[in-house]
């Protein structure tokens, strides 16, 4: 089959673009049309109100939302129609706690000024995810960024064949296995990812996970005791073994001391 005839059978999506910065809404414009020749722009708006009359009217199935706008924000807009029976895209300037929550709930976002790259893989996964698992993503973005109660975070875990909510606090270590992380959960279960045991550092990191060595990231809270005998490791509750590297031990044994005085 040909390259083309393989562009032929991608689903169209059609597209609105919602930014309260004109020359935002032409960059959109100008890179989706040189880059994704699968996604046609039907129309732009730039605000929550224009924008949530340019989806009643042309219905499309894919819109670049941006998140502050002059009239409200993007989740004033989405708040507006539920359910919501689209696709989005979020652009934003660089804000670290609502980057942070688009990467608990898995869903794509756009950093200002726009990069080309993430711009294909956005529109790609966009393509090839399920309506049903977005809405359950929103939903726990919204959950994160309006709890600032830590114990009550979830996180979505994507794989291959599911998408899981799981809360922060059930997930009792990750392992690394190259660019795979396998995640253990309470229960016993093992989810395994393709995601690097950095990219969950980042993300747990502030929410009292610890990389105690470069293959094992680990829930404080789960920890049952820490052993002085061959090199160093902790002993979960689990009963998981989890070796310590040398360089972390010091650093760990004085966590330990702060959690003690609390």
């Amino acid at each position: 089959m040909s390259i083309f005839r393989k562009k032929l059978e991608i689903e169209m999506l059609r597209s609105v673009i919602i930014d309260d910065e004109p020359h935002m809404r032409q960059t959109i414009q100008k890179m989706v049309g040189m880059y994704c020749p699968n996604v046609n722009i039907v129309a732009e708006a730039e605000g929550v109100a224009s924008g949530v009359e340019a989806i009643k009217k042309y219905q499309p199935n894919l819109i670049f939302l941006d998140i502050k706008m002059d009239d409200g924000t993007g989740f004033d807009l989405l708040e507006q129609l539920k359910p919501i029976d689209f696709k989005v895209i979020f652009i934003t300037a660089w804000d670290q706690y609502a980057i942070k929550a688009f990467r608990f709930s898995a869903i794509d976002y756009l950093l200002k000024p726009l990069d080309a790259d993430d711009l294909v893989q956005a529109v790609e996964k966009a393509g090839e995810s399920e309506q049903h698992n977005f809405n359950i993503q929103l939903e726990n973005l919204n959950e994160h960024l309006n709890t600032r109660d830590q114990s009550k975070k979830k996180i979505i875990i994507r794989t291959l064949e599911s998408i899981f909510l799981v809360p922060v606090m059930d997930i009792v270590y990750c392992e690394s296995d190259g660019n795979y992380t396998s995640v253990y959960l309470v229960n016993e279960k093992k989810i395994m990812v393709s995601s690097t045991l950095k990219e969950y550092e980042e993300i747990l990191g502030e929410l009292g996970f610890f990389r105690v060595h470069k293959s094992y990231l680990i829930n404080m809270k789960h920890i049952s005791r820490f052993e002085r005998a061959e090199g160093g490791f902790v002993v979960l509750e689990n009963d998981t073994k989890v070796p310590v590297a040398s360089r972390k031990k010091d650093l760990l044994l004085e966590m330990f001391d702060q959690l003690a005085e609390m």
